[in-house]
Parts: C-alpha cells; structure tokens; sequence
C-alpha cells in the first residue's frame, strides 16, 4: 500500500489518542537503522539511529541532535541502500534553532543591569572665576600662508560654562556661523574656511552667557563682543603668534579678559551722540548742530556746516587698553556712523577733522569714500577756517 494512502488512512481513523496499527505496523517494516527520513508535520528530518519501543525511533538531524519521533510522523525519503554519504535537503526544525540562540537582551534590561554612574565633576582652576574668552584663528597649514585654510575657535579660559552665538556682518545684516556651548576651560572650533570668504569678516559679533552646572556661582552680565577682522592680516605670516591656548601659532582676538569684556567697535548712535556732543552743550541747544573742535583753527566756521573732530582725545574718555589698530577702527566707525545720521539730509556738508600727521586715518576716509559712499562729494577742507588735515563731505 503506497505511503501516501497509509497517512490519509491515519488521518481519518485516528480517536482521541487512538490510532490504527495498519500503517504503523508498515512503517516498522521498512523503516531500519541509517534510513534518511523527513518529518511530516513540521520542518526537518535526519537519519535514524535508533528504535525506542515499537512506535518511537531517535532522528539525528544535521547539526547532531537526536530527535525522539513517532514513527508515523516520518517518512522515508533515502533507504540507505543508494548512496549512505548523502544527506537530505532539510531545515532544522524551529524549536531546535531557538534552543541555539542566546534570548537577545531588550534595551530595558540592559539599561537595568548597567551601573549608574556620577558625571564626572568639572575641573576648575585657581583664578578660572573672573571670565576670560577669546576668539582664535589657526591657519591648518603654517607653512603655506598664502594658500592654507583656516580654523576659527572659541576659547573659554575660565571656569563657567559659556552658551554662545558666533555672528558676522555684511553692512546691517548679520549671519549666525555657529551656536552652542563651551565647557570650562576648553576650546571649540567653531568652522573651517577659506580665503574666498574672508570678505565676510568685515564684522564679527560673539554674544555669550555665563553660568555654572550643579553648584552655587556670582551672576555674570551677558556679554556681546564686536570685532572688526582685518582680512589682510590672514596673509602675513607674522601675524600668527605663538600663545598659551595652540602648539601652532594663532591670531587672537579678545572677547573678554579678567571679567572685562573688549570694547565694541560699532558703538550705538545714542552712545556715538552722547560721546559727540557731551561738550557742547549750549551749542547743541542752539540746534547749530556744530561740534566742538580746535579754536584756534575754526574761529570763522561756517556755522550750517557739520564738524566732527576724529582725534581720539575727542572721541574717546581713555585710551587705555587700546592699540592704534582699535583707536582707528573706532575713528573710521564714527565717520560711518555721522554719515548714516545725516544721509537723509541732501546737500548737508561736514567736516571730518583727522589732522595731518602721518596721513593713516585720512587715508582710510578717502578710502571709504572712494568705494562705500560713492555717491557723496568730498574735497579739502578750508584751510582758513580748519587748517590742515580736514576733509568736507557733501551728502547728495
């Protein structure tokens, strides 16, 4: 009776745990020792290598294991007689491949069984309290000045953490280059450039807030740092300084030292007319407009003619701390800022007293004229009236 019949015939009349002895019987019969069989109801077979009883015979399937099975769930697909050496495609059963595997860890168990551990305290140095940062700029290649890349950093030399925003400016419109914060008494780098964006850098802002994780601290005011970056420094190599924060030499500017923060080169109109103004009260009251300059040199000024004088014992209450670079980058900003104050006012015409002296700072407002405010007039002032060194500006 073929194989297939038998197994129908099971099916059909087995009870409860009852089954019919016709195919059973068949099955010992020809089943022996080194017989390939597969099972019938689920994946996987092997070779027998043992009868248990009458009704069970032990299966070893390819990975080794020997499997109890009921006779009447195998079926002989290889007698043995053929080739022994072969063995028949199957998969191993699922059951067998679960028992293999190791039960994978889920991510709450091993969250559960991992220690829990304290940050790490932040290391504070002696005299870290009183702020100090910079702004840094290292060429990547020292060697090749004219031709290498450059990394911008911050450096927070001081024991606060410091959340902050990196801006430049291309005239009023400002542009944030990075954000975020600086741990204590490290370095970040904020970007990498190049030479084709050194343009960009007419202006750049660092705003920063200081605080403390975790422990009591003085309040610090926040803090905004304008700088005025001079593109052709980034060709010089003697720019590039040895320093305390790089292995590498490195141009660094001061956002603030020892809690004193740099003083910012675009000053605000109402604090650029207070410093203008502060001494001339009774003209100003006058509404004559005339700023108060060197006697000796205007006693016959043109009383509609607006003077500014750019010496920097005019403008400034002290110089200390500052180099000439920052006296004269504040003289250029005040002439920036009296012509957009004015710029509305057509055929208005001031003079912007600079002095002789080595010509730097008239120079410098030549300049400007020539390429930022085109559309104004300018010649030599007076020398009757001012002396050397004035320059008149006709707004049009």
């Amino acid at each position: 009776m073929p194989n297939n019949v038998l197994f129908f015939l099971s099916k059909k009349c087995k009870t409860k745990n009852i089954f019919i002895t016709l195919w059973t019987v068949k099955q010992i019969e020809t089943m022996k020792i080194g017989d390939y069989v597969r099972f019938l109801n689920e994946t996987g077979g092997g070779k027998i290598t043992a009868f248990q009883g009458k009704n069970i015979v032990l299966v070893e399937d390819e990975d080794g294991f020997e499997i109890p099975m009921m006779t009447n769930e195998v079926v002989v697909v290889d007698d043995g007689d053929g080739e022994k050496d072969r063995k028949p495609t199957y998969k191993t059963p699922q059951y067998i491949k679960k028992a293999e595997e190791p039960k994978a860890d889920t991510e709450k168990e091993k969250t559960a069984t991992q220690p829990l551990t304290a940050p790490e305290p932040v290391w504070e140095r002696q005299g870290g309290d009183a702020l100090s940062a910079y702004l840094a700029f290292v060429p990547v290649d020292i060697k090749e000045i004219t031709q290498t890349r450059f990394e911008a950093y911050l450096v927070n030399d001081s024991n606060y953490f410091l959340n902050y925003t990196y801006l430049s400016a291309e005239g009023n419109s400002w542009t944030l280059r990075a954000q975020g914060e600086l741990e204590p008494n490290t370095k970040e780098c904020v970007e990498e450039f190049g030479r084709d964006i050194l343009n960009d850098f007419e202006r750049v802002c660092i705003q920063v807030i200081a605080y403390k994780r975790d422990k009591p601290f003085m309040l610090k005011p926040a803090i905004e740092a304008q700088i005025r970056i001079d593109p052709v420094k980034f060709y010089k190599l003697h720019t590039f300084q040895e320093n305390d924060f790089f292995d590498t030499p490195a141009l660094l500017y001061t956002i603030m030292e020892n809690d004193e923060v740099k003083r910012p080169l675009v000053i605000d109109a109402r604090q650029l007319k207070q410093q203008l103004y502060a001494k001339n009260d009774e003209a100003r009251q006058d509404n004559t407009a005339v700023r108060k300059f060197d006697a000796t040199r205007a006693r016959h000024a043109d009383p509609g003619i607006i003077v500014i004088d750019l010496h920097a014992h005019e403008l400034l209450e002290t110089e200390a701390g500052m180099s000439a670079a920052d006296i004269l980058n504040y003289q250029i900003e005040t002439f920036r800022k009296t012509l957009e104050q004015y710029k509305k006012r057509k055929g208005q015409r001031i003079v912007f007293i600079h002095g002789k002296g080595e010509g730097v700072l008239r120079q410098a407002l030549i300049h400007e004229l020539k390429y930022r405010y085109k559309q104004y007039t300018y010649q030599d002032a007076s020398f009757k009236e001012y002396g050397y060194g004035a320059t008149q500006v006709t707004i049009k």
